[in-house]
């Protein structure tokens, strides 16, 4: 790219090439996007570099999605670019998935002229009204002197305090527009103050609350992975021998093998998990925003605990559930305070009340919630192909999912032992996340195995994204559960709905395996479960090339444990002939 010198050393460049350059001093690898007229001179200035590597993805919502999943795998930011009007409303899903699991996102939407605004030209629309409330913030250039500075400011909001998606609408003519460039160096803005610092008095104070406990128990959500402390987290449930149980979105904070692991809590967790949440008398929660997946019926919530909350977001304090005591801060940082706070009290936890805790736990353990048939020769049931797996990849893959049964079924039988390894949309429940999060994932780990597990449902949703594996040869593993039913509504309408199963069967199926090769990838379809472990170590062993696995499973089949609407942790249906706990 050549840039006009000035005297002095200050480079003259225009709008669109002071976007690259301002995402070169960001360290951007991956721009994830599609072109539209209102971002050609961007385009343009892109093709004259070879630094940032675009990402040609074939719907506006699977560049969100693949930024998304580039994002969690990695812990950086995920940089979109799309065009006005409906490249900017077709993002708006993979903004708000983003935005409801604080995932740090940079969404770069074309617009219309600035002269034109409000004149309902072509491609036109409200980018920053429509986004405003599903991101952290929004901006709108209106000077292309302000360009950098608006992109510096928009990697610092997206990636400090809670992340999320941030938003900046740029219009056409100000990517043509000259003028100076210097990086910014501060990015700050006089109206936002990320937490950096937290009362040592609340430290002092969780520590006693710790050590007072008979029955204690430590939750954790998506928080800690967003805030790298897991670590810290394994550290902490460690030293107090108390039982650990994540969210959906936290999996993988603490080790799934390790003993004072109880499972995931919430609607589809452990009964072991949720029963100790509804007894403990001591909760210490990190990270998390008690979200009703999560807590059930309010009233029932946690009805003997003392309950200590430490989050990053003031707005998450005191929002669902009131608690004793709130620390407003980094989660990392505060777990390791707590920590030394507790090493350097004189007290200890009760080990007698410890011991009796646990014998406690493990009669809950006993009761195997998570288990199913087997032994079934008949037909594939869909646990055991996420069993195997796991026992097959050592837990060590890159999972992406989409949302409904299978979702949950990984979350319960694929035990993550790492952070960042389990990318999932949990808060807005986005089916079609999965595919284009894997293209992120995938291209951030080229070394690694990738596998996006999905239904024949969710897979549809964004399934021409194969045309994006294809280009960039992305040797992603897709396991698809097919059971001919978008799973978790017909369980729904069978549960609640006496059975009035209401366009929840999937009619009409492509066979996935041509479709797959008519991409220019390999499939296998699978009806028999004694050809599970064989097709999934076909795939396992092609590392050069995407594979679609398409497993027949048991259209029957539900996710228990469950938790009904308006229960309580306690009150859990445990298998199919309904038994409650």
């Amino acid at each position: 790219m050549g840039f006009a010198m000035k005297r002095g050393g200050v480079v003259e460049l225009t709008g669109a090439e002071i976007f690259v350059q301002c995402l070169k001093d960001e360290g951007v690898e991956y721009l994830f996007g599609y072109p539209g007229g209102a971002v050609l001179h961007i385009y343009d200035a892109l093709y004259k570099q070879d630094q940032i590597q675009h990402i040609l993805v074939r719907h506006e919502q699977g560049a969100t999605h693949a930024a998304d999943g580039y994002a969690r795998s990695t812990g950086k930011p995920g940089v979109v670019l799309v065009t006005s009007g409906p490249g900017a409303t077709n993002a708006v899903t993979g903004i708000a998935t983003a935005y409801m699991d604080s995932v740090p996102l940079v969404v770069f939407t074309g617009q219309v002229m600035t002269h034109l605004i409000g004149d309902d030209a072509f491609q036109e629309v409200d980018a920053v009204g429509i986004t405003r409330p599903c991101v952290k913030h929004n901006f709108l250039v209106k000077d292309v002197r302000e360009l950098a500075v608006t992109i510096r400011r928009a990697f610092h909001v997206a990636t400090t305090g809670r992340p999320g998606p941030v938003v900046v609408d740029i219009p056409k003519d100000i990517t043509a527009q000259k003028t100076d460039y210097v990086f910014p160096a501060d990015p700050t803005l006089r109206s936002y103050k990320p937490v950096t610092q937290w009362d040592p008095q609340g430290i002092r104070k969780a520590a006693e609350i710790l050590l007072e406990a008979k029955r204690p128990m430590v939750y954790t959500g998506g928080g800690v992975i967003l805030g790298n402390g897991a670590d810290e987290l394994t550290a902490l449930v460690r030293w107090l021998g108390a039982p650990c149980t994540n969210t959906l979105m936290g999996l993988g904070a603490f080790p799934a093998s390790d003993p004072l692991f109880v499972g995931m809590l919430g609607m589809h967790g452990t009964y072991e998990a949720n029963m100790a949440m509804h007894e403990c008398d001591v909760l210490l929660a990190i990270g998390a925003r008690f979200d009703d997946r999560v807590t059930g019926d309010l009233d029932k919530f946690c009805p003997h605990a003392r309950i200590i909350h430490v989050d990053i977001d003031p707005a998450s304090i005191q929002k669902n559930v009131a608690v004793e005591l709130a620390i407003i801060g980094d989660a990392r940082g505060v777990m390791r305070d707590v920590l030394s706070a507790l090493q350097a009290s004189q007290r200890r936890l009760d080990k007698d009340a410890l011991a009796r805790w646990w014998r406690q736990i493990d009669a809950w353990r006993a009761r195997d919630c998570l288990r199913y048939d087997r032994d079934n020769v008949d037909v594939i049931k869909p646990q055991y192909v996420l069993e195997t797996l796991h026992r097959l990849t050592h837990g060590d893959a890159f999972i992406t999912s989409d949302v409904g049964q299978h979702q949950m079924w990984t979350a319960q039988f694929y035990r993550f032992d790492k952070p960042r390894r389990w990318i999932n949309s949990g808060g807005l429940g986005t089916m079609g996340f999965g595919l284009p999060a894997a293209i992120g994932v995938q291209l951030a780990h080229p070394q690694d195995t990738v596998v996006c597990v999905t239904g024949e449902a969710s897979i549809q949703m964004c399934i021409q994204e194969l045309s994006t594996c294809r280009q960039y040869d992305l040797p992603i593993k897709i396991v698809n559960l097919n059971n001919r039913y978008m799973g978790m509504v017909r369980q729904w309408q069978e549960f609640f709905y006496q059975s009035r199963y209401s366009h929840s069967y999937m009619e009409a199926l492509p066979d996935f395996v041509k479709l797959a090769e008519s991409y220019g990838h390999a499939g296998l379809r699978v009806d028999r479960p004694g050809d599970v472990e064989p097709a999934l170590r076909e795939a396992l062993a092609q590392r050069d090339r995407l594979m679609f696995l398409d497993f027949i499973t048991d259209q029957t089949e539900n996710v228990y444990p469950m938790i009904a609407a308006g229960a309580g942790h306690h009150e859990m249906h445990l298998s199919s002939d309904r038994e409650l706990a």
